[in-house]
């Protein structure tokens, strides 16, 4: 029986999901490009595999935000809203740690998740993924720049129409029934300017700089010959995650409810009744602030003693009054500065310029420097490469500056944010050459 489509909510925006089975482990279908968790269940080979899954979990299966029966019109949701769609699902069915099982264009969504918040994912599948959107010399198998653009073409061009699944899924391309269904379910599922955008956006995204930061148990999908994903980059991304386990499966489909399903729902049900349980973790994905006063030397001989020491307490006072209201975590203060820790790209940067912006009207510059990346936890202090290429991105800010890593940047894909690129520098004591970026 077709089960109630209920609503969570993610701050003000509604989030429609469906749970089904009654299992021991709790395993969240995120959503990939777009989708509609009750349309799903005209299309009998999808439906199949809804109660395959059910078998032996609680299936909750979910529309992210702009998409299904989940509010539109809100914008292309950046990776951390996704998360935030995840977690507001999970807390509407009571669900502390769950299995999140990722699908194509949104792996990269899961993996960020599962790097960030450990405590919360009792294990990580993922199929048909990719680490990066787009074509790069040290990332060969995806699409060009040009191909992702002739797609969308032809996207726009056909919206509405029998779908052409030669690419998708070659097994059904003669298939009509299966042709009408997935136009059917586009259409219900965004607008064709919303798909186009969440296709196009997401297709910048690259979290290669995270893999590594993983600590849950990791499984890796492929089908032999997809021709949207390669295998070469499920095996990039097994090769990548510590510990993690590649399947590659046979087929051709890239779509989940295309060829070789029965191989596919064993491989994930052995995964799921097999997880480890919780660990506690002394290392952990984390976005980290510096931030310091501009010319404090100079300040201080220019004030003197007793003013530079009420300057330097409103600083202070300031840095703090911001951490606590944008959810940040102060590690230490460097004398004329801060580290702080943060779960996200986000309030990191809001925090800190709402400390430039708040320091500025008393008459103290500051500069600042985030990074996202993994960091050892002992004895409540941190260190890692993450804390030293932080570090070091702090010596290149000037005056006013909220520098950036790339990583950052490409966590950040249809955020407001604007990022202007400051190039490449050698950073001291850090081996290559990293691009950073301003905070517009």
């Amino acid at each position: 029986m077709r089960p109630r489509t209920h609503y969570a909510k993610a701050g003000d925006i509604s989030i429609a999901y469906q749970v089904t089975g009654d299992g021991p482990v709790d395993l969240v279908r995120v959503p990939g490009w777009i989708s509609n968790v009750d349309y799903e269940w005209e299309y009998s080979p999808l439906a199949r595999l809804i109660e395959r899954f059910s078998q032996f979990s609680r299936f909750i299966r979910f529309d992210k935000r702009g998409t299904g029966l989940s509010d539109r019109e809100v914008g292309f949701p950046t990776l951390e809203q996704r998360i935030e769609d995840v977690h507001a699902v999970m807390d509407a069915v009571g669900s502390d740690r769950a299995v999140l099982f990722g699908s194509s264009e949104v792996g990269n969504m899961s993996i960020l998740s599962a790097a960030t918040y450990p405590d919360r994912t009792a294990g990580l599948i993922l199929q048909g993924c990719q680490a990066r959107g787009q074509w790069a010399p040290d990332y060969p198998w995806a699409p060009t720049k040009e191909q992702i653009e002739e797609q969308l073409i032809e996207l726009e061009r056909d919206w509405g129409g029998a779908v052409d699944l030669k690419d998708g899924a070659p097994s059904l391309a003669n298939d009509q029934l299966a042709q009408e269904w997935s136009a059917a379910y586009m259409r219900y599922s965004a607008s064709p300017k919303a798909a186009i955008a969440m296709w196009r956006l997401g297709a910048e995204v690259d979290v290669r700089g995270i893999l590594s930061s993983i600590r849950v148990p990791t499984l890796v999908l492929q089908k032999e010959h997809d021709r949207w994903v390669k295998q070469e980059e499920g095996r990039y991304l097994a090769s990548q995650i510590p510990n993690a386990r590649f399947v590659l499966l046979p087929g051709l489909d890239h779509l989940i409810w295309g060829d070789g399903q029965d191989r596919l729902i064993e491989e994930v049900e052995a995964f799921v009744t097999g997880v480890r349980p919780a660990q506690s973790y002394e290392r952990a994905l984390l976005t980290v602030l510096f931030t310091d006063i501009v010319g404090s030397t100079r300040l201080a001989v220019e004030k003197g003693d007793r003013q530079w020491k009420e300057l330097l307490q409103k600083h202070h006072d300031a840095a703090r009054h911001e951490f606590h209201r944008h959810g940040g975590t102060e590690v230490k203060s460097t004398g004329d500065g801060f580290l702080a820790t943060f779960v996200s790209p986000t309030p990191a940067i809001n925090c800190a310029t709402a400390m430039r912006a708040r320091l500025a009207k008393i008459g103290l510059p500051i500069r600042a420097a985030i990074h996202t990346g993994e960091c050892d936890i002992r004895a409540g202090d941190l260190s890692g490469l993450a804390i030293h290429l932080a570090s070091r991105l702090l010596a290149e800010a000037g005056q006013g500056d909220v520098l950036v890593s790339r990583t950052i940047k490409d966590l950040l894909v249809g955020s407001a944010f604007v990022f202007d690129d400051r190039g490449e520098v050698g950073l001291r004591d850090i081996p290559g050459r990293w691009q950073i970026f301003a905070v517009g």
